[in-house]
């Protein structure tokens, strides 16, 4: 029996929606004599000429909302696919792929970390440009710290390397493809958070970004993301997104936008300050219907990045306009 209750839900989900999903173990975590699994689901079209997106969450161990948002999204398709001839009609046209709990035993042990102590957004090989904030930019002095990188001579951890594979195959293989990390724990406010992590300087496609910003406030004007890059509030080592899409530009032909949900978790706090003298409370929200709400709300983001890449040939931009579209979106997020 598994005294994990996020995976406990998944598996659930597994299996109410065994008709329709293909499933794998990505790999197995260990820790002491228990091992638990990391999933890799994909549903919708497995053509390599489509469009994909990737759902990731509880990378970090004591960010559970991250998986509690995608476990509510997913069992809203699986349950839509009894009747929704729309959704039919749209998972024929994109993959959608879905690794919903990455780090399974840094959850069970309640820890940001990995069980062998490696913060698996501090891992890949990949260094910052200029200087990082102590500790929290990654560091590799010991395991017994925060944000812990990892020995510079060892691989990825294997969350990672199964992370990686997943998105190389169905996501970097595409001519278009975006992945949704969630996360939690920044700020008072929710944001969307696209590379470059490691370096001040802007991404190939911030046109794209700036576009996919556009779409979303006019299809929701009152939401309260705010979009931009996460060197704005820091820099680190190590970004498992930067890493990736670094391995994307290998290949100028195709589009990779990875993207980051941070859930703005100090609001939940302010809402309920007893939370902040729990380990749990600083990074997920405790009151039932304030859980609910989240819950819903983020949903509305995920389901427009699935229309969004559905459609992505309706709204890109190319010649002369991309490239006013990228110089508008540097003036506004890289001004001197």
């Amino acid at each position: 029996m598994c005294l994990l209750p996020e995976l406990t839900e998944l598996e659930q989900l597994l299996e109410l929606g065994a008709r329709h999903l293909d499933t794998k173990v990505a790999c197995e975590v260990s820790v002491g004599n228990k091992r638990f699994p990391v999933y890799q689901l994909s549903l919708g079209n497995p053509d390599p000429k489509l469009p994909a997106i990737g759902f990731f969450g509880g990378v970090h161990g004591l960010e559970r909302i991250g998986t509690h948002v995608l476990l509510y999204f997913l069992r809203g398709l699986i349950s839509r696919l009894a009747w929704d001839k729309s959704l039919h009609h749209s998972l024929e046209n994109i993959r959608l792929v879905f690794m919903p709990l990455v780090n399974p035993g840094g959850m069970w042990q309640a820890t940001r970390c990995n069980p062998r102590g490696v913060d698996l957004m501090r891992n890949a090989p990949i260094e910052a440009a200029g200087k990082v904030p102590f500790l929290l930019g990654g560091h590799r002095i010991s395991r017994h710290l925060p944000w812990y990188r990892g020995l510079a001579c060892n691989e990825m951890e294997i969350e990672n390397q199964a992370l990686c594979k997943a998105v190389s195959e169905e996501l970097l293989s595409r001519e278009f493809s975006i992945s949704v990390d969630c996360h939690s724990g920044f700020g008072a406010r929710d944001r969307i958070w696209f590379p470059h992590a490691h370096t001040v300087e802007p991404i190939a496609h911030l046109a794209e970004i700036h576009r996919l910003e556009e779409l979303f406030h006019q299809a929701h004007p009152n939401n309260k993301y705010l979009f931009e890059p996460q060197s704005t509030q820091y820099r680190t080592h190590g970004d498992i997104w930067d890493y990736l899409y670094l391995q994307a530009q290998q290949d100028a032909s195709k589009t990779f936008l990875p993207l980051t949900l941070e859930m703005g978790s100090w609001l939940w706090v302010k809402k309920n300050p007893r939370q902040f003298f729990s380990r749990q409370g600083i990074f997920n929200p405790r009151v039932e219907h304030r859980l609910q709400r989240v819950l819903r709300g983020h949903s509305v983001w995920l389901d427009f990045l699935v229309r969004a890449a559905c459609s992505q040939e309706n709204w890109q931009v190319s010649g002369p306009p991309r490239e006013r579209l990228q110089e508008r979106a540097v003036a506004r997020w890289y001004k001197s």
